[in-house]
């Protein structure tokens, strides 16, 4: 006599296919993300020439990482059209979120080379090449990372004595 082999119904399949989604799901669930640390980068926002000879800088501070960075120290020669400008030294003791970036204020009183540079970027309504080069230190993650940034900075239209 021949028997006859049951097929498992529609409801046992949905039983299995869902069983095997949810254990596939806390599988997924089980594994953490990977914690990618970046080199962090500083660069120039926005220079503004005070009436005093001085300039307010507004440093824009990039965490390329998948987590929280805790900036310590940026210090940073900064050139600009190819003279010495000065060096940029500010503890922000920020922590900025993962893969983001936040602003810090810096005041420098530029060397003359980079303080003609501007003025005359300025006056002409022109761009100025610039160049930071320095370190950046956190203290969580903790590391020390050497960096090095070029750009340009345009008068910005409206705001005299304002590059960006």
């Amino acid at each position: 006599m021949l028997e006859r082999i049951r097929q498992p119904g529609p409801a046992m399949r949905l039983k299995t296919v869902f069983t095997i989604a949810v254990l596939g799901a806390l599988s997924a669930c089980s594994h953490a993300p990977r914690k990618v640390v970046n080199p962090p980068r500083a660069s120039i926002q926005q220079l503004q020439a005070r009436g005093d000879g001085s300039w307010q800088l507004d440093v824009r501070l990039q965490n390329f990482s998948n987590v929280p960075t805790a900036f310590a120290t940026v210090h940073a020669e900064l050139t600009i059209g190819g003279q010495d400008a000065g060096a940029i030294d500010v503890a922000p003791g920020i922590t900025i979120g993962p893969e983001s970036a936040d602003i810090v204020a810096a005041t420098l009183k530029p060397a003359l080379g980079g303080k003609l540079a501007v003025a005359s970027a300025l006056a002409a309504g022109q761009s100025q090449r610039y160049s930071l080069k320095g370190t950046i230190v956190t203290t969580q993650p903790k590391g020390s990372y050497p960096f090095e940034f070029e750009s340009s900075l345009n008068p910005a239209p409206g705001l005299p004595g304002v590059m960006r």
